[in-house]
């Protein structure tokens, strides 16, 4: 799954081209990715021709478009989705489901591509309502949208690149959890944005097992890790994000390149960078985890 600086690499290039675009027509090829729109194939027309994008917006990795003071379009990428900005007449990107033509601030037509290998992402239209904290909703620098949030994004927690995320608020909450520390930085309720690559490569330079409980955590180490975090996240977006097997492209179709940074993700055999121990890969809550069993030892959480 694309993690926050794949979205936040294609937030950026949306809103180079998008802030103050008007729709002007839609081809929907495949309804599929659609299916997450209450209003089907014919209310996602509908409402979404002549309307005006008013900004780019991302929490944690969901992405929207607000329309109006009530209604966003909200971008799932899913496993393999890209959102694509092209010029009339590029061509063709094999899997696009939607096409949705554009005028852009100065007039010139764009064409905005949703492409998705496998369907498991799309696009839909849902309410805005407002922060529970009455705080700016995501990361928008372009354009300030205010506390209004999709209803379907609402219960997710802010990110760590986020003006408004609370460290030691966080970090303390961590430290309550008697879960792994792994499965508390995916848990979007706590914090948003990292998933299994950013998580295993943060936990390496933090030298945390990845099943360590984090109620045995300190909260001085959590704020540790939590600012390890952020500089994995700020590094990763300025290279783009990861790209594997093509995927996670931004909207001019070009990979990201920070894979050839990673530490411990995808380097199972490999050696530790830090101690030249061997990467291990274990498997992990239908996924894996890369460590160093050497330098990231789990410590025992015994009195």
């Amino acid at each position: 799954m694309p993690e926050l600086p794949e979205v936040e690499t294609v937030r950026a290039g949306l809103a180079q081209h998008l802030v103050g675009a008007e729709v002007t027509s839609i081809f929907i090829s495949d309804a599929r990715s659609l299916k997450r729109n209450f209003s089907g194939v014919s209310g996602f027309v509908d409402e979404l021709i002549g309307s005006s994008i008013q900004a780019v917006v991302r929490r944690g990795k969901f992405l929207w478009l607000p329309l109006s003071e009530t209604r966003a379009m909200v971008g799932h990428l899913g496993m393999s989705g890209q959102i694509l900005v092209r010029s009339p007449g590029f061509e063709t990107d094999p899997q696009t489901r939607i096409t949705i033509d554009v005028k852009d601030s100065t007039g010139n037509p764009l064409e905005i591509r949703f492409v998705d290998q496998r369907l498991f992402g799309g696009l839909a239209i849902e309410d805005l309502v407002t922060t529970s904290d009455g705080l700016r909703a995501g990361y928008s620098p372009e354009a300030d949208q205010g506390a209004l949030i999709p209803s379907v994004v609402a219960h997710i927690a802010r990110d760590l690149l986020d003006p408004y995320f609370d460290a030691k608020a966080v970090a303390v909450r961590m430290s309550k959890k008697n879960s792994g520390i792994k499965r508390v930085l995916l848990d979007q309720g706590v914090l948003s944005g990292i998933g299994n690559i950013y998580a295993d490569e943060s936990l390496w330079l933090a030298r945390l097992h990845y099943d360590q409980m984090a109620s045995s955590i300190s909260v001085r180490k959590h704020m540790e890790l939590i600012q390890i975090a952020k500089e994995v996240l700020i590094r990763a977006v300025a290279q783009g994000g990861t790209s594997f097997d093509a995927q996670y492209k931004n909207v001019n179709g070009e990979s990201g390149f920070f894979s050839q940074s990673l530490n411990a993700y995808g380097q199972a055999g490999q050696a530790c960078p830090r101690c030249g121990g061997e990467i291990k890969r274990e498997a992990w809550a239908n996924r894996g985890s890369h460590f160093c069993p050497r330098c990231q030892k789990l410590k025992s959480t015994s009195s």
